[in-house]
Formats: C-alpha cells, sequence, structure tokens
C-alpha cells in the first residue's frame, strides 16, 4: 500500500507541476491577446521614451534617443567624438572624420527610404527581409565602430600615468559606454536578423507587447538612460593644442 501510495502522490506531483507550467504560459499568452495589455504596455513604452527624452534635454546632451534611424544617427556621433579625440591625440588629422559622418548617415538614410518606398509599393516577402537586413547591417557596424573607437580610447588612457587628473574617470566612462552601446546594437542586430526570416519573432506587431517591452527597454531605454548617467556632465570645450602626441 505504501509503494501505491508514494506513486500516487508522484503522479500528483508531476501534474500538479505540469499544471503550474500551463499556467505561466497562459498568463503570457492572456496578455499577448488583452488589448488592455497592449494599450498598457506601448503607453508605458512610449512614457518611458519620453522621459529619457527629456532626461538628455535637461542635461543638453547630444544623445537624444530617438527610435528608428535617428537612435543610430545620435549614437554615431558619440563615435565621431570619440574618433576626433583619438585622432587629435595621436596628432592625426581629423578633417575628415566629419563629411565621412555626413556622408555616411546620409546614405543610411537615402537607403533606408528607398527601401521603405519599395516596401509601401510593393509589400513582397522579400522586401521586407531585406529592409530587415539593413538595419540589422547597419547596427552591427555601429557595433564595430564602438568596439574600435572606444576601445582604442579606452587602451589609450590606461597609458596615462596613473595619477593623470580625471583619468580613472575617464576610463570608467569610456569603458562602460563602450561596453553597453556594443552590447545593445549586437542584440539589436540579432533579434532584426531573427526577425527577418522568422515571423513569429517580429516585434512591429501588436501580439506580442511582452516581447517588444523586454527588447525595446534592453535594447534602447535601458542603455540610453545608462548611457546619459555615465556621461550626465558635459565635457569642456576641446582645444587641439591641448593633446600632446602618445608614442
Amino acid at each position: 500500500m505504501s509503494i501505491t501510495y508514494n506513486g500516487k502522490s508522484q503522479l500528483l506531483a508531476v501534474a500538479a507541476i505540469a499544471q503550474g507550467g500551463g499556467m505561466v504560459f497562459d498568463w503570457w499568452d492572456e496578455i499577448d491577446e488583452s488589448e488592455e495589455w497592449q494599450r498598457f504596455i506601448f503607453y508605458f513604452l512610449s512614457a518611458s521614451y519620453a522621459f529619457v527624452s527629456i532626461v538628455a534635454l535637461t542635461l543638453e546632451m547630444v544623445l537624444l534617443d530617438l527610435p528608428g534611424l535617428l537612435f543610430f544617427s545620435a549614437y554615431t556621433l558619440l563615435i565621431l567624438f570619440w574618433a576626433e579625440i583619438y585622432h587629435q591625440a595621436r596628432s592625426l588629422p581629423v578633417n575628415k572624420l566629419r563629411p565621412a559622418y555626413y556622408s555616411i548617415n546620409g546614405l543610411v538614410y537615402f537607403a533606408q527610404a528607398c527601401l521603405w518606398i519599395s516596401v509601401l509599393l510593393r509589400e513582397s516577402h522579400l522586401t521586407v527581409e531585406i529592409s530587415k537586413l539593413f538595419v540589422s547591417v547597419i547596427s552591427f557596424f555601429t557595433a564595430l565602430g564602438f568596439m574600435i573607437y572606444g576601445g582604442r580610447l579606452f587602451f589609450m588612457l590606461r597609458r596615462f600615468p596613473i595619477d593623470s587628473r580625471g583619468r580613472q574617470k575617464k576610463l570608467f566612462e569610456v569603458g562602460f559606454v563602450t561596453v553597453i552601446c556594443c552590447t545593445c546594437f549586437l542584440i539589436r542586430c540579432i533579434v532584426v536578423t531573427l526577425s527577418a526570416f522568422d515571423t513569429k519573432a517580429d516585434l512591429d506587431v501588436l501580439d506580442h507587447p511582452i516581447l517588444n517591452l523586454i527588447y525595446y527597454m534592453l535594447v534602447e531605454i535601458l542603455p540610453s538612460a545608462l548611457v546619459l548617467f555615465i556621461l550626465r556632465k558635459l565635457p569642456p570645450k576641446r582645444v587641439p593644442e591641448q593633446y600632446q602626441e602618445i608614442r
């Protein structure tokens, strides 16, 4: 009798666990299918974007977080800023950096506009895939830009004397911002690539409010808030004569 009782207890325990797992998926599906939850999550995301933007304007920062390509332009502007510091410190020419920045951004906007027009005129699966892969590619190269110039600036600062004024603070700023930006753009690259080939992973729909909340919080809102917090004090105006060549 004891063996039978234990066997029934184990079956009941397994059934309870299975039922609990079913309840977890039930509440996920319930939220996905609820119009009230969909509205609440998207209003929450909108309010979060507004809050980060207001903080950015209050601090007079150039890293104003805006969705889409403006998000790309704001963060590539930080790459440009770091590239200018690095080139000036190494006595390298900087006169081509800003024209290159404007040219790259212009080409990106032009290409994206052409893709949007193509999708509107002929909404085929191929054009949608190409448009998403384009965003994935520019996200990858943005992450690469942070890795290159963030890494160069970080290791350049490490070569300064330990007692240099502000050395530790700048190392912290450059290191953490590089890691944060590389991570968020690489996540964007991976997720957008997956969504291009798997419609179930598409985030541009109302049916996945929880996934939208997780994705945009991790990829845009939280990274922007962290970057704004780390760079909350504007640096002094740069004077080229103050930079010395590092040998």
